[in-house]
Formats: C-alpha cells, sequence, structure tokens
C-alpha cells in the first residue's frame, strides 16, 4: 500500500507532487448550530418586490426594513432579535422565509376623534402609546400643543407626530373629525391598541376611540415552509397562532415506532416553533395548549406576555432573544429566570392568573410556558412544548431544553458517523489491517463511549456507565453492508424546585 497518492503508482518518469487532503483531526464535536429561522409578512407596500421562495439572511433590522418595510412584522421582530444596542444573538444565523399576504387581506384600522371645545388651553406635550410603546428606538411618538391652538392644528400635529416616525407599525391620516391609523401590514395579525398620554394635562383636548377595526384574512405557511429544504433552522418563530397544525404536520413528532416529519431519521432536521399570546387567563391559554391535537405534539410552545398591549408576535420574538444564545453556547441549562429583553408591560404590572403560582403549575401542567412580573420585566418561569400526554407522569419531551439536548446529542453523533464510520469496510474485532478506511464493531464502540464520554462533560447527559453499558452494535443479518446501533442516555436534569423543611425551636438552656 502506498503511504501517499499524489501521484498514482503508475507513474515512472521523474517528479515530484503535492496533494492537499481535507481532515477533521478533532476528537471532539461541536455544539448543535442555531439557526433562527422567521415567518412573516412584508408591509402592503413591500409586497409586490418581495420574492417569497428566497430566504433573506440578515444581521440587522435596518436589512430587514428596507426589504419588507419598515413597521412589518418581521421588522418589528427583526429589532427586538438584532435591536440598535447591539445584538443579542451574536452570529447565530436569523433567516427569513417570507410570507405573502392572503388575498383579500385587509389592514387594521383605528379611527380616534380629537375634540377641542374652543382652543387649547394651556401649553403642554401629549404623546400616543402605539401597541404598548410611546417610541421605537428612541423616536417618540409626541407632540406639543399650543395655547391658543384649534382643532385642526391639534389634528396635524399628532398626524405628523406619527408619521415622523418610520418604524411605526401604522400610518396616520386625518378623517374629516377623526384621524385614521392604519396598519403598513395586512392580515390577522395587524391588531391595533392606541392609547394616549396627556401628562395629567389635558388641555381642553379630548380623545376618543371611535372605532377598531382588526386586520382580517388568514394566512397559510404550507408552501412557506417547504423552502426549508434541507436546512436545519432549529428555532422557528411563527407570528400565526392559526398556524400550528401547519406546522406541526411538518414538523411531524419523535415516534418511536414511526418518526414522521423532520423527525424521520434519514434526515433528522426538527425544530421548535415559538408563538406569542397576550392572554392572561389560565383556561384561555389552556384551551389553546391542552387541546387534543396538542397533547402528544412537540412542535408548538406558547410565549406568554399576559395583558401586554404590544404584539402577540413580539413575544415570540422575545423569548426567541432570551434563549437562542443559551441553546448555542450552553444547551444544558434554559432561560428560566430571564428577562424579555424588550416586551411592553402592562402599565398596571397585573397579569392576571400567571401571577399566582398555583395557575402557573396548572399551565405548565397543561402544556404552556409561564411569566411572571419582576422588577417591571416579563421573567421567564417555564420554557416548555405543548407536550403533555394523558397518563404520562414525566414527559419526556416537556422541556424545550430537553429538545435541545436531544438536537445536539444527534447532531455530534451524525458528525462521528459520516466521519469515522460511513463508507468503512467493515472487519471483525481485534483484525490487523494494512489498509485504510476499515471499522470494526468493538472500533464503534469506543466510538460512542467517546461521544457518551464528550456529552457528560459537558452536562447534556449524565451516568455514562449507564450509556457504556446500553451499547450494542452488530452486523445487520439481512443486509451485511448495515451497521445497527443501540445506547441509551439520560439527560440532565434542571432544578427548576428547590423544595426546603427547616426546623425550628426556642432555647431551652442558660
Amino acid at each position: 500500500m502506498a503511504i501517499s497518492t499524489a501521484i498514482g503508482l503508475e507513474r515512472i518518469s521523474r517528479v515530484v507532487g503535492y496533494k492537499l487532503n481535507p481532515a477533521n483531526f478533532s476528537t471532539d464535536t461541536p455544539y448543535l448550530p442555531i439557526r433562527i429561522a422567521m415567518l412573516g409578512e412584508a408591509n402592503t407596500a413591500n409586497q409586490a418586490t418581495i420574492t417569497k421562495d428566497e430566504p433573506f439572511e440578515f444581521i440587522s433590522a435596518d436589512e430587514v426594513a428596507d426589504e419588507f418595510g419598515y413597521g412589518s412584522p418581521l421588522h418589528i421582530m427583526a429589532r427586538i432579535l438584532r435591536p440598535v444596542s447591539g445584538s443579542l444573538l451574536g452570529g447565530i444565523p436569523t433567516i427569513i422565509y417570507p410570507q405573502e399576504s392572503a388575498v383579500g387581506a385587509t389592514a387594521a384600522v383605528l379611527k380616534m376623534g380629537v375634540a377641542v371645545a374652543t382652543t387649547v388651553t394651556e401649553n403642554v406635550t401629549h404623546e400616543l402609546i402605539i401597541n404598548g410603546r410611546n417610541n421605537i428606538d428612541g423616536k417618540r411618538y409626541s407632540y406639543s400643543l399650543i395655547k391658543g391652538e384649534n382643532q385642526a392644528q391639534v389634528t396635524a400635529k399628532i398626524i405628523a407626530a406619527v408619521n415622523a416616525v418610520i418604524a411605526a407599525p401604522v400610518t396616520a391620516a386625518s378623517a374629516t373629525l377623526n384621524i385614521d391609523f392604519t396598519s403598513k401590514w395586512e392580515g390577522a395579525t395587524a391588531i391595533l391598541d392606541i392609547e394616549v398620554n396627556t401628562n395629567n394635562t389635558a388641555a381642553g383636548v379630548i380623545y376618543s376611540e371611535v372605532s377598531n377595526t382588526a386586520g382580517a384574512t388568514a394566512v397559510t405557511l404550507t408552501d412557506t415552509l417547504e423552502n426549508f429544504g434541507e436546512n436545519w433552522n432549529n428555532i422557528v418563530i411563527n407570528p400565526y397562532s392559526d398556524q400550528l397544525a401547519v406546522l406541526e404536520a411538518f414538523n411531524g413528532k419523535p415516534d418511536p415506532d414511526n418518526p414522521t416529519g423532520r423527525f424521520a431519521p434519514e434526515s433528522f432536521t426538527p425544530f421548535v416553533a415559538l408563538f406569542g399570546s397576550l392572554l392572561s387567563d389560565k383556561d384561555d391559554i389552556v384551551a389553546i395548549t391542552n387541546a387534543t391535537a396538542r397533547k402528544t405534539q412537540v412542535t408548538n410552545i406558547l410565549c406568554p406576555a399576559p395583558n401586554s398591549k404590544g404584539f402577540a408576535f413580539e413575544a415570540a420574538a422575545n423569548m426567541t432573544a432570551s434563549y437562542a444564545a443559551i441553546a448555542q453556547n450552553s444547551p444544558h441549562i434554559d432561560n428560566s429566570g430571564k428577562y424579555y429583553p424588550d416586551m411592553p408591560v402592562p402599565s398596571d404590572e397585573l397579569i392576571g392568573d400567571f401571577s399566582d403560582y398555583d395557575a402557573r403549575d396548572f399551565m405548565v401542567k397543561k402544556g404552556s410556558s409561564t411569566v411572571n412580573i419582576t422588577n417591571g420585566l416579563f421573567t421567564i418561569q417555564d420554557f416548555i412544548t405543548t407536550y403533555v400526554p394523558d397518563g404520562v407522569a414525566v414527559p419526556k419531551f416537556r422541556f424545550v431544553k430537553d429538545l435541545i439536548i436531544d438536537f445536539n446529542m444527534e447532531f455530534a453523533w451524525r458528525i462521528i458517523m459520516e466521519r469515522d464510520i460511513q463508507d468503512k469496510t467493515i472487519i471483525a474485532a481485534g483484525s490487523v489491517t494494512t489498509v485504510t478506511n476499515t471499522i470494526s464493531t468493538s472500533q464503534v464502540k469506543q466510538l460512542i463511549s467517546s461521544h457518551i464520554d464528550l456529552a457528560v462533560s459537558r452536562a447534556l447527559i449524565v451516568d455514562d456507565a449507564f450509556s457504556k453499558a446500553s451499547i450494542q452494535v452488530g452486523i445487520n443479518t439481512d443486509n451485511p453492508a448495515r451497521l445497527d446501533i443501540f445506547f441509551r442516555y439520560k439527560r440532565s436534569s434542571t432544578a427548576h424546585i428547590v423544595s426546603s423543611d427547616v426546623e425550628v425551636d426556642f432555647n431551652y438552656t442558660t
């Protein structure tokens, strides 16, 4: 056997040859690279210029705004993931799979009445609060009123203040004695909430909500999801709470007898899909997460922001921002106790059933993530899927962290199989050969043991002796070109509950 094949063995004439061969000498395998897929619509004005079949990778919110429109759902979520103050995600890829607005979709329109009895009575600054925010990246919806101004002048200032904020989710326009605020996109995710902060000085101006019509017409994600192809998008931000079944059908589930969808063994690339909710009543929450169709599914994660005035899809973006870097760099832990980085909280900080531990415990048992309010911010308590099959005491796919561990274990093992095992000639254990590209069943066992040792060292799994004792490797009796492998592992657990009993008594001695 020739040590080098840079020059073919059939050559005779004098020559010097040098050949570069790519190789992988690392004995370790990396963590699963996190890749975030974001779904959503462009603004109405940008619909004609987008290419719905072309994924769009971005590293800043401004890139998204230029492509899909400032104030679009995609831009609103992008500025949470990659804020101007500094990205929370670092180099984690963020890819948009744009969604066309449905045929017949309509925008949300909120009509505000502005009444001035005579003229403004004193100098004062008022500001709008649009979907829980009085500003976007420091640009406020404020306007200064001057004593003596009339209704037309006040209305003009409000319209100018809103339209001056390029990233606002709405445009403002005069409508006789009222102002029409119209969402920049069309569809069921367009829901507007607008309030006025008068700084405790009305100055003779009366504001009222004349009417509020939400956007209408749902989208379907079926065609959009097909654009994932073979890419492993492991975290998906989903703005559409009515598309849960579509995502479940596409992603499939890790059924022991018949894994489906992206969990299929030959193309294992599953994801978790995050969607937002502003509901605060536990019964309303579990009606979504504990529906019969949800109980055995591992795909969808409800991300709550109870009683927030923000958009529901902002909650999903916030949960992603809080967890993605952890999943990338420290997948042995989760995001419990972390804050939503940029989600409007209710002004009174009242979040309904989520403030009660018994209610949160109930919701977790029914497949919902939970939050609380701490230091004026939404604080994550539990981050879970809807997987709570009836009669199962410890659901194996409840916590998102556990799925990420499973994804990491598969990713690392696939690297080892493709690098060290697949396409090698199978030889008997203990055989000595003079050629390369051979593998024995005992060597495969050693590779699995090393895989287990690395996962234990990273605290992804525990009890290496248990896992190593379970290893089985054999040549298939029906197909000699097939290696069959089996092993078990125990995931690491997280101390979500700390329970302490303490005894106390008085001092009876002098």
